[in-house]
This record gives C-alpha cells, structure tokens and sequence, in this order.
C-alpha cells in the first residue's frame, strides 16, 4: 500500500553501501566540492537574463546556490531539470526563488542521486518561473565552473545479474499513481490507484482501473489502452489475467480487485474479458460479500477487497478474495461462468488459533493469497498479517481443510542478525509464493514505520505507530488533554453519533482529538478533527474484532495533523475503562461506551525504538501425507532497511511483494519499494539439507532518481519464450528487466 519515492538514489547496490565519491587530485576545485555555473537566458521572458552558481560537497552532500535573474516580473520558483533544450524532464532539486531577484541557500542532497548530473553536468539546465510565465521565463544549462573534476566511484543504476531491458510511463504519471502490475500473452496490465484526484466530485478523469500495455517488443513497451473502475474505486493488488476454458465460458479474464478513495465507491472484485485487450468487454463488475458478521449491509455495498486470485481446474473456475471489512475476510466464490459467480464460502483463519497473542501480535487478517496445484491437492497459501502464513487444501473449494500456520520467531531474527538488537517481531505477513519445485516458501513481511513506539497512560506501556504523514520527533513530542470525539466520520442522517467533531476548547490549553477507527476512512477523521479546529494532535484508537484490538499500525495520511494510532487496550486506559481482551477479540465488535467530549488521563510518555523496516523469509515446505509444515530457514532484508540512518529521508525501505522464477527453483525477484528491484538466490552449502539453505542477493535495479516498486512479475515472452522480469513503480509506469 503504501508510500514515498526513495531519495536514496542509485546507493543501494550489490555491495549495498558503495563508498562516496571521491575527486581525484588536480581537480579544479579545493578538497572534496565541485563548482557549476550557468547563464540565464530568456526561455519565456525576451529580456530577461541571469545567473546562476552551484557548490555540492560530496562528502556531505550539501547543495549551495546562488541566483541572480533581472527583467523579470514576480519570481514564484526555479528548479534544476534533467532534459535536453526545450524539455523540463524531471524536477531534480526545488531552489527557493526570492522575489527581488535574488535567491540563495544550502539543501541536503544524497549525492548519489545526482551522479548522472555529476557525469554530464551540461544535460542540466537551470529554470526559473514567474507570474506571468509560469511555464518558465529564463533558463540556462550548467557548465563546470573551471576544468572539470574527475569523479570517481560513482554506481550504476543495475548491479548483479539483472539487465534493464525497457521503460515505459504512463501518459498521466503522478507520485503513488500505480499499483500492482500482471501479464498475459503480449499485454502488460499496470493497476491505476487512484491519483491525487480520486474522489474528487469534480474530476471526470478516470480513478482506478488498468493500463494496458503492448509488451511484444520488451525494449519499447507502449501504452495502449485503459480499463476503468467504477468512481472513487481503486484497483491495487491481485491483478491477474487467466485463461478460462471452463463448461460456461473460453476466454482470457482479467481480474481486479476493489476498494474505495471516495463516497461512490463500488467494493468487491470484476472480470473483463481481455480476449482481445484492445477491446476488452465486462463480465462481473463489483462483486463480492454483501455482510458483515452475516448482517446485510445497508445499503447493500460491497465490501472492499484488497486483493483476489483466479484459479482453474479445467471444466471449473474458483477466486478467492480477501475482504477488508469482516474477520470472515476470506471469501471463495465460483466463477465457472465468470458472468454470474457465486459465493461458495467464508472463512476467518483466526477459528484456526493462528493469532500470537503472547508476542503481541493482534492484527491477524487476510492480506494476500495464491493457489497452486501440489501432488494432486489444490493448495491455498494465505499471508494472514500477525497471523503468519497459512495453507489450506482447497481441492473441495466448499470445504477447506486447515492444513498449517506459521509463527514468527519469539525474538525477530533479522533484527537481531544485523543490528543485535533483541526485539519482538513486528509480525506483517503480506504476501507470500511456492517456488517451481515447491521445495520452499518465499514471504514477505511489509513494515513501512522504521521505529516502534511505546506509550505511557496512567502508568502502563502500550503499543502504538506513528501514521505516515508523522515524523517519530512529533509522534514522542506529544502532549496534551486527550478529548474522545468518536468515529468523526462524515455526518449522516441516519447515524447521529456521526454528526461531526465538537471543536477543542477556545483557552490555551493543548488537545489531542481521540477517535475510533472504523465507518469512514483515516483521511475523513483526519480532515474532520482539522476542520474542527483547536487540536494539535489526533489519537486513532484500534476497534474492537480479532484483526485489530490491541494492536496499532501506521495509518496512510495525508492530512497535515500529527498522529498515532494505540491498541484498544491503551484507549481503555486512557478513559478509564476496563478492558476485556476476550470480548474485544470475539465476533461482536462494539465501540468505546463513551460521550464525545469525554476527556481522558494524557499520555506521560512516548518513546520510540528503531525496529527496521519489512523484510523476507525463506521456508522449508513439507507437504507430505504424514505431515504438513513451513519451517523458517533464513530471513533477508537490505541492510539499509536495518540501519536507524536510513529510517527518514531515504523512503520506503520495506519489501513488498515476492515473484519467485518459473523455471529456476533457486532464483526469486523482490519489488522493495524505494530499495528498487532485488534478485534474491537460494542458496544451500548442503543441496541435501535444506537447514543450510539461505537468501543472497544477486542482483538489483534502483532508478537514478529514486524509485518506489509496488508490483513484481515474471513474464514469458509468448513468441521467443525467452523470460523477462516485470515491476511497476507507483510513480511513474513500467520497467522490463532481463536476467542473460
């Protein structure tokens, strides 16, 4: 889900942490700093001219300019681009422009994001906008200041075994635009998440939906269609294209799954006929589970899906879905005639004592799913977040047998591997794959909060995260009078508990709003304490229900409020309330018995503890017929991903998703958000025992300005059968890589 562009550049490599830069000696310039310099000249504005000059320190990336632009009108900003004349490229580093003409100061860079500047600096240009040229009114492309330096040790954007083969992006690219990615035949099908105008009552442009893209030739991919979601709907993961041979139906189907940024939302998954993917055609639009706890839902809206899978045995077709909105959260549905699927069964794995109570791991749920064909089984394995890994024998789609869960290591294993440090584990099975041979499992643990923190309220420690639009220094600097001012979701008629947040108190106290998470989305509560007025912070306390209770995750929030989010249990003691750990795990979920207005105890202290971000783990799978296991072989994270230096600044340094290879059982990729594309090997000092089998990295990709990998694939070329690896950067569109 989620999730910012990587500053970090092209610094994550095979050797992980390749030494800085260095000049050598007779450079033109004093120690480790190199000079450029530009003239300004009129891009927009005829009479205009200027200058401009740059310093970068290469030992501690410091950035200093100064700009100096005359016969002008009203200066509003100048930015550094990559691009040849006429074209602004990308925006590299933002300059502050004054108003008089002149503008000066020092940025902090990672210098290795600016190596292909470094390399051929007059590619660069300089662009200054005003008022009335908004588009640009001089520019000037930079030059050294003197002969220029030799720099050494500068990396490469791949290492390893992996070789770029082809880019595309989208035509309407933004920052956290795409999601999950599939292909099929010729056909590349990019998940559109949204854009910053979803839900947007006035936007006409499309939300959700899928980029469709010809990758005959790997080297020139080219979009070529788009298929939409319904309004205020985005599609994130699950993608997939199947082909269907079934009693009711031949063709190839694309499934998508569905949830909402907007009132108009539709939930649940659809199918489109991409026979032709040129002309696709809908078959099941919005489908899925219209209860919850097996009450109605009124109005009948689907519930949101986060992610689905198709799978076939011939003469029928099953998918399995994952519902965000009930514990029963994985739903099987039969799709032998994809134009009238029908609901088969639902289930909740926490019925299967998957949960880690003792480690604090509460939020067991769904997360991500696959099917696959094992020694005449049909096997389902389900990363269920807190809850682990689970398979289930799914070969009677109407009755699924509990086959085997995981449990996370009492101490986290990674953790301690890198940095000694003894912690409990975060938990975050996310998503997880067979290998070819289905000798192993390869999962994958999603951590986007570097840190953990700890909570004190009326002399007890509890768990809590920071969201995502909160830094860890203002998540321990909170203070204040805590004031419960329930869901504060949009008001509706028909709910009068949901009828607005009061405003905090007009004195000079400090107020944190307290709200209960559940109805309406993070951003509503968020806007709406804002929109209040008065408060200086936000406290999401969790619901009640066996995937939440005492546990507390990092929300995605744009909104500008500081917050975190605190278990159940913490909420009760900040109110006073007694807790209940069985009653808040059972299947009759209730909110906190308390007037808005309420005020609670203050927290008396937060301190934070890095933890690293998300990692991988490798599994030992036994599925005999005499027993059933996954048992932990080795873990594998980026080093940056447990170094406390790169917890802010860098990105998101968590894996995402795992796409292991189809012909070689040893070889798996990783999307890794801003740490890139990973190529991972298993590796065994004894083929013959798997207990000396581990994760090494072998090869990776990290864009020369950052990148942020959601999706990972691999694809057969259908006319040469050659393999290519597939990953989608949710900034920006497609990436094709090759392993030669």
């Amino acid at each position: 889900m989620r999730h910012h562009r990587l500053v970090l550049a092209i610094m994550l490599l095979l050797s992980f942490l390749v030494p800085g830069a260095t000049i050598a000696q007779d450079s033109n310039v004093d120690g480790n700093v190199v000079l450029l310099h530009a003239a300004l000249r009129p891009s927009g504005q005829p009479d205009a001219f200027g200058y401009a000059k740059i310093t970068i320190d290469l030992d501690t990336g410091e950035l200093c300019y100064r700009l100096s632009v005359a016969r002008t009108d009203v200066l509003t900003e100048a930015h550094l681009h990559p691009g040849d004349s006429g074209d602004d490229g990308t925006i590299v580093i933002p300059l502050d422009a004054a108003t008089d003409g002149l503008a000066d100061g020092c940025i902090a860079v990672d210098i290795l994001r600016l190596a292909p500047l470094l390399a051929d600096p007059t590619s660069y240009s300089i662009e200054v906008h005003t008022e009335a040229l908004p588009d640009g009114a001089v520019r000037g492309y930079l030059e050294w200041l003197g002969e220029p330096p030799v720099i050494e040790d500068l990396p490469l954007g791949t290492t390893g075994i992996l070789e770029l083969v082809g880019h595309v992006s989208v035509h309407d690219q933004e920052p956290l635009l795409i999601a999950d990615l599939t292909a099929f035949g010729q056909y590349a099908y990019l998940a559109r998440w949204g854009g910053a105008d979803c839900g947007d009552p006035e936007d006409t442009t499309p939300d959700g939906g899928a980029y469709v893209i010809d990758i005959s030739d790997p080297a020139n991919p080219v979009e070529v269609g788009f298929i939409p979601a319904p309004e205020d709907t985005l599609v994130g993961e699950g993608m997939q294209v199947v082909h269907l041979d079934t009693s009711a139906f031949t063709g190839d189907v694309l499934l998508m799954n569905h949830e909402g940024c907007g009132p108009n939302y539709q939930g649940g998954v659809s199918l489109w006929d991409v026979t032709d993917p040129l002309n696709p055609e809908p078959l099941a639009q919005a489908f899925g589970d219209l209860t919850i706890f097996d009450e109605s839902k009124d109005p009948p809206i689907v519930n949101q899906t986060h992610s689905a899978f198709i799978w076939t045995t011939g003469e029928s077709a099953y998918l399995v879905s994952i519902d965000d909105e009930e514990s029963a959260d994985v739903d099987i549905f039969d799709i032998t005639d994809p134009m009238n699927p029908e609901l088969v069964v639902e289930l909740d794995l926490n019925a299967y004592d998957v949960k880690q109570l003792e480690l604090g791991l509460a939020d067991s749920f769904s997360h991500d799913v696959v099917v696959k064909p094992i020694d005449g089984r049909w096997i389902m394995l389900v990363s269920y977040w807190d809850g682990g890994f689970v398979l289930l024998d799914v070969s009677d789609p109407a009755a699924p047998e509990f086959l085997f869960d995981t449990d996370f290591a009492a101490v986290d294993p990674e953790l301690l591997e890198q940095t000694g440090a003894s912690l409990t584990p975060e938990g975050n099975a996310h998503q997880a794959e067979f290998t070819v041979d289905n000798q192993f499992v390869i999962g994958t643990d999603e951590d986007f909060n570097p840190y953990r923190l700890n909570v004190t309220i009326e002399g007890a420690t509890y768990l809590a995260a920071a969201a995502t639009n909160t830094t860890i220094a203002q998540a321990t600097a909170f203070t204040g009078t805590p004031i419960f001012v329930g869901l504060a979701c949009p008001a509706d008629p028909e709910a009068p508990d949901m009828a607005g947040v009061p405003a905090a108190p007009d004195d000079d106290g400090t107020y944190i709003a307290v709200v209960e998470r559940g109805v309406c989305f993070f951003e509503d509560k968020a806007l709406a304490v804002q929109d209040a007025g008065g408060y200086d912070a936000m406290v999401i306390a969790n619901r009640e229900g066996s995937d939440a209770c005492t546990g507390a995750f990092g929300p995605f929030l744009e909104v500008e409020i500081p917050t975190i989010m605190i278990g159940r249990d913490a909420a009760s003691a900040m109110f006073g309330l007694e807790f209940d750990l069985e009653a808040c795990l059972d299947e009759t979920p209730e909110e906190l018995p308390l007037e808005v207005g309420t005020v609670g105890s203050p927290i008396t202290e937060i301190i934070s503890i890095f933890d690293g971000w998300g990692y991988v783990h490798l599994f030992d799978l036994d599925l005999s017929e005499s027993s059933v296991s996954l048992t932990e072989l080795d873990t594998f994270a980026i080093p940056e991903a447990m170094d406390p230096a790169f917890a802010e600044g860098f990105g998101d340094l968590s894996v995402h998703e795992v796409a292991t290879d189809p012909t070689d059982p040893d070889l798996a990729y990783l999307s890794y958000y801003g740490g890139g594309v990973r190529v991972i090997q298993i590796q065994c000092a004894d083929p013959a025992d798997t207990t000396t089998c581990e994760l090494v990295e072998v090869g990776s990709f990290v864009e020369p300005f950052g990148s942020n990998f959601w999706g990972i694939e691999v694809w057969t070329h259908p006319d040469t059968g050659e393999e290519y690896i597939l990953g989608s950067d949710m900034d920006d569109g497609l990436w094709i890589f090759q392993i030669p």
